[in-house]
């Protein structure tokens, strides 16, 4: 399975970009979110200094058909709703690709994380396309399952090096040891640990930011 990271630019009509941008000091966090046929409800919780001005021109917003509050504070307000543009909500469904929550949405650039396979992925990205939202991509990865990085026998060996102090600094343990130790070979034992290491490096910089942004997220899957 791939996971991926966006930041979503929404499109200058949709009500949450207007909003979101003309107050730039408040955050939008989407708590939970269910499409409609026709629309979208969430529950969501503004920051900001400027909360009752945010919730009374969402009241006010032709594209948010129901408001409700739920929670109330100076500088925090939690509101649920139901909008007539919730293209997230709509992108998410017709590609069968769940985005996790919760979602902040800030500026008008909202922050998503999925995780599926690649096919639902390019599914996603060909529907965010189509409603019209601009996306970059600030990770993406296969994501494996940690009994899917080491063999057994890799596990058995790097466990083993991290409990006899291997890796410690300064070293409680040399290779030869670490060997006795597993009663294995010391070329054995080298090789593997090597082999695990370079499983383990590789991972590690695959998590790093630096990714090609200006590929799309098909090019990204295709060639990660």
């Amino acid at each position: 399975m791939a996971q991926a990271t966006l930041t979503i630019t929404m499109p200058e009509q949709v009500w949450i970009q207007q909003l979101s941008t003309a107050y730039p000091e408040a955050t939008f966090r989407v708590l939970a979110a269910v499409p409609g046929s026709d629309s979208g409800f969430a529950l969501v919780r503004i920051a900001g200094p400027n909360v009752a001005d945010v919730v009374e021109d969402m009241r006010d917003h032709a594209q948010i058909t129901e408001l409700s509050l739920a929670q109330w504070s100076d500088n925090e307000v939690t509101v649920h709703f139901e909008t007539t543009a919730p293209l997230l909500l709509f992108s998410s469904r017709e590609s069968g690709m769940p985005i996790e929550l919760p979602v902040e949405i800030n500026d008008g650039e909202a922050t998503i994380e999925v995780t599926g396979s690649r096919d639902r992925l390019a599914q996603l990205a060909e529907q965010l396309e189509q409603f019209g939202l601009q996306y970059r991509i600030e990770h993406v990865r296969e994501r494996l399952h940690e009994s899917q990085l080491l063999s057994e026998r890799q596990l058995e060996v790097v466990a083993a090096a991290v409990e006899e102090g291997y890796y410690d600094t300064p070293r409680r343990c040399s290779l030869t040891e670490l060997a006795g130790h597993l009663d294995i070979a010391k070329s054995t034992c080298s090789e593997t640990l090597h082999r695990a290491e370079e499983a383990i490096i590789k991972r590690f910089v695959e998590d790093l930011p630096g990714l090609d942004e200006t590929d799309s997220l098909e090019d990204q899957l295709a060639s990660s």
